[in-house]
C-alpha cells in the first residue's frame, strides 16, 4: 500500500465530487431534509380535523358540550347539519373526518344517564379513531351540570360514543394496503422514466432517435405509454394481494380504482421525464429520485397524518401526486366515494401530470450535448 498513490485517488475522488454538483447537492440535502421533515413536519398529535356538527338538541347543555369538544383543538367544525345523514355523506366524500351528533332527547338522555351524544369517525385512518377517542373523554357533568340526578357512577367517557366507520376493527392492512398501491407506483414509475433518457444517451442510442423523424413530443410520450401498462399490472398484482392475503374490501368501482391509478401513473412517469432531461447520468437519475421520493413517503399521509403536520407541510404536500392519490384510493376502496366526488383531486393529479409533461417536452433536446 503506497500511500502518496492512495492519496491521489482521495484527491482525484474529492475533486470529482466538487465537480458533480447533484451528488454534492444530495450529501448536504438528504440529512438537511430528513431532519426537518422527522422534527418539523411529522406530528403524529392530530389537531384541527375537519368535522361537521348535528346539534339536533339545541339546547344550553347541548351547545356547551358541542364547545367543550371544540376545546379540545382536535376538531375544526366546518360542516353544520340537521341531521346524521348528511355528515355521514360528507365523511363518505372525504370532505370532513369526524361528525359530532347530538340527539334532540339530550336532556332526558343526561338525566336518565345514558349515552348524550355520538361521534361518527372515519375509520379508513386509523390515527384519525385514535385522534376521536379524546373527544369521548370530554367531562360531561363539568360542561352540563346537572343537580336533579346523581351522575357520579357514570364515567364520563361513556357518555359520548365512538363510532368508526369503514375499518371498524381498526385493522392496519385496511389502511396501508390501499395506499401501498401509490407509494409502489410512485417508487417504479418515476425510477423507470428518470433513467429513460440518461439511458439512451450513455448507450449510444440518442444519435440514432436523432436521425429519426421523431418530434420531441413523439418520443417523451412515447417512452411513457409501455410504463403506463407496467403500473396498471403492478396495481392488479397490489390489488390481488391485498384482497386475497389481507382481506381488503374495494367498496366502491374498480373502474375509478383503475382511473386513479392511471392518473398518478401518467404523473409519477412525466415527473421521471423530467428528472431524466436534467440528470447527466443513470446514477444521478436515482439520486434525485430518492430526493422525491422520501417527501411522498413522509408528507403524503401514508406514514403520518396527514392533518398533524404544520400549514406549510400540508402546503408542500399538496403539490406531490401521491397525496392526492391516496385521498383518491382510499375514498375508492375503503368508503365507495366515486371519483366524480373527490373532483379536486382528480384536477390536481391531472394538473400535474400536464404541466410536468409540458416542462419536460420543453427541456428536451434531439441533440447530445
Amino acid at each position: 500500500m503506497n500511500g502518496r498513490r492512495l492519496w491521489a485517488i482521495v484527491l482525484k475522488e474529492l475533486r470529482q465530487l466538487r465537480r458533480d454538483r447533484i451528488t454534492l447537492a444530495m450529501v448536504v440535502g438528504i440529512p438537511v431534509a430528513q431532519l426537518v421533515l422527522f422534527g418539523y413536519a411529522i406530528n403524529t398529535n392530530l389537531r384541527g380535523l375537519d368535522a361537521g356538527i348535528a346539534d339536533q338538541a339545541g339546547t344550553a347543555g347541548s351547545r356547551a358540550l358541542v364547545m367543550d369538544m371544540l376545546a379540545t383543538g382536535v376538531v375544526t367544525p366546518t360542516v353544520v347539519a340537521d341531521s346524521p345523514e348528511p355528515l355521514m355523506e360528507q365523511i363518505r366524500r372525504g370532505r370532513i373526518s369526524i361528525g359530532i351528533v347530538v340527539p334532540a332527547d339530550f336532556e332526558r338522555r343526561r338525566i336518565d344517564g345514558r349515552q348524550v351524544a355520538q361521534v361518527l369517525v372515519d375509520g379508513s385512518d386509523i390515527a384519525v379513531q385514535s385522534a376521536a377517542a379524546q373527544l369521548a373523554q370530554v367531562p360531561l357533568d363539568s360542561a352540563v351540570p346537572d343537580t336533579r340526578a346523581p351522575l357520579a357512577s357514570t364515567p364520563p367517557e361513556s357518555r359520548i360514543g365512538v363510532v368508526g366507520f369503514y375499518n371498524p376493527q381498526r385493522r392496519s392492512a385496511i389502511h396501508i394496503v390501499p395506499g401501498l398501491v401509490g407509494v409502489i407506483l410512485t417508487m417504479t414509475m418515476v425510477l423507470f422514466t428518470a433513467i429513460a433518457v440518461v439511458r439512451e444517451r450513455e448507450r449510444g442510442n440518442m444519435e440514432l432517435l436523432i436521425a429519426t423523424p421523431l418530434t420531441r413530443s413523439e418520443l417523451m410520450v412515447g417512452k411513457v405509454l409501455p410504463y403506463v401498462a407496467i403500473g396498471l399490472v403492478q396495481t392488479s398484482v397490489i390489488l390481488a394481494l391485498g384482497t386475497w392475503l389481507f382481506h381488503v374490501p374495494v367498496r366502491g368501482s374498480l373502474l375509478d380504482v383503475y382511473l386513479a391509478a392511471g392518473l398518478l401513473i401518467l404523473g409519477n412517469l412525466a415527473l421521471g421525464l423530467l428528472i431524466s432531461t436534467r440528470a447527466q447520468s443513470q446514477f444521478q437519475a436515482m439520486q434525485m429520485t430518492f430526493f422525491v421520493f422520501l417527501p411522498s413517503i413522509l408528507l403524503s399521509g401514508f406514514m403520518f397524518p396527514f392533518a398533524g403536520m404544520p400549514r406549510l407541510a400540508q402546503w408542500l404536500a399538496e403539490v406531490l401526486p401521491l397525496t392526492h392519490f391516496l385521498r383518491l384510493i382510499r375514498g375508492v376502496m375503503l368508503r365507495g366515494a366515486g371519483l366524480w366526488e373527490m373532483w379536486p383531486d382528480v384536477l390536481a393529479l391531472c394538473a400535474f401530470a400536464a404541466l410536468a409533461m409540458a416542462i419536460a417536452i420543453l427541456r428536451f433536446r434531439k441533440r447530445l450535448d
